[in-house]
C-alpha cells in the first residue's frame, strides 16, 4: 500500500503560480532568454507577505487564490491573460481598510516592481491600469482584460447563502474599528453602487453563471442593513 501524496502547502502553490505567470509575462521582453531576468521567488515572497498582513480578514491569500482560479476559468475571454493574472496579484497588494488609496498604491507598487522583475513596459502599464480599474469594477465595452479581472474579483458575490454570509462577515471584521451604524451606512452605499451597475459581470460566463445570484445576494444584504 502506498502513502497518499501530501497536499501541497497553499503558499508553495501560490509561489509556483507566480513564477509561471511572471515567466510567461516577461517572455519576449528585452533581454529575454533562458535564465534571463531576476529570480521570481523574492517577488512572490514579498507579495505573499503583504497578502498575509494581520489586518486582513477577507483580502487574504484565500481571496487571491480564488481570483486566480476564476481567471483560469475566464482565461479564454482575456486579450492578455498573463497581464490579468499579474493584476490579480497586485490588485490588493497594498491594503489598509482605514485608507482610500489602496488601489492607487497597489498600482504604483506594480509600476515599481514589474520592470525590475523583467516585465516589459507595455505589460506593466496594462497591469497598473487593470489594478486601478478595481476601484469601480466598471470596465469599458470591449475591455476584455478588464472584464476578466473585474468578473473574477466580483465572483465572490455569487456564492451560495453560507458562502456569501461568510464573505460579508469577513468584510465586517476588516472594518472592526468602524462603529456599527457608520459601517451599515457605508456598506449600504457600496451595495447600492454595485446594484446600480447595468451589469455586474461582463464576460459571457460571468453573466450566465454569476449575475442573478450576485444581485440576489446584494439585494438581500442591503435589505438586512436597512432594517
Amino acid at each position: 500500500m502506498t502513502d497518499s501524496p501530501r497536499p501541497r502547502d497553499p503558499r508553495t502553490a501560490l509561489v509556483d503560480r507566480w513564477r509561471d505567470t511572471l515567466l510567461a509575462a516577461r517572455s519576449g521582453a528585452p533581454g529575454d532568454g533562458p535564465g534571463a531576468g531576476p529570480d521570481p521567488l523574492p517577488y512572490a515572497e514579498n507579495l505573499l507577505d503583504r497578502w498575509d498582513e494581520p489586518q486582513r480578514r477577507y483580502h487574504t491569500t484565500a481571496h487571491l487564490t480564488a481570483v486566480l482560479d476564476r481567471i483560469d476559468t475566464l482565461a479564454p475571454y482575456a486579450a492578455d491573460v498573463h497581464a490579468v493574472r499579474l493584476a490579480a496579484w497586485f490588485h490588493d497588494a497594498v491594503y489598509r481598510p482605514d485608507r482610500t488609496e489602496n488601489e492607487e498604491r497597489s498600482a504604483a507598487l506594480a509600476e515599481r516592481a514589474l520592470p525590475e522583475a523583467g516585465v516589459a513596459e507595455a505589460v506593466t502599464a496594462e497591469v497598473a491600469r487593470l489594478v486601478r480599474l478595481t476601484v469601480t469594477h466598471d470596465p469599458a465595452d470591449g475591455d476584455r482584460n478588464g472584464e476578466v479581472l473585474c468578473d473574477a474579483d466580483l465572483a465572490v458575490l455569487a456564492g451560495d447563502p453560507q458562502e456569501y454570509a461568510a464573505y460579508a462577515a469577513r468584510v465586517r471584521e476588516e472594518y472592526g474599528f468602524v462603529p456599527d451604524e457608520a459601517f451599515r451606512a457605508g456598506r449600504a452605499d457600496v451595495l447600492r453602487q454595485l446594484l446600480a451597475l447595468p451589469r455586474l459581470f461582463r464576460t459571457p460566463h460571468g453573466a450566465a453563471a454569476w449575475e442573478a445570484r450576485a444581485r440576489h445576494n446584494l439585494a438581500t444584504e442591503l435589505e438586512l442593513l436597512e432594517r
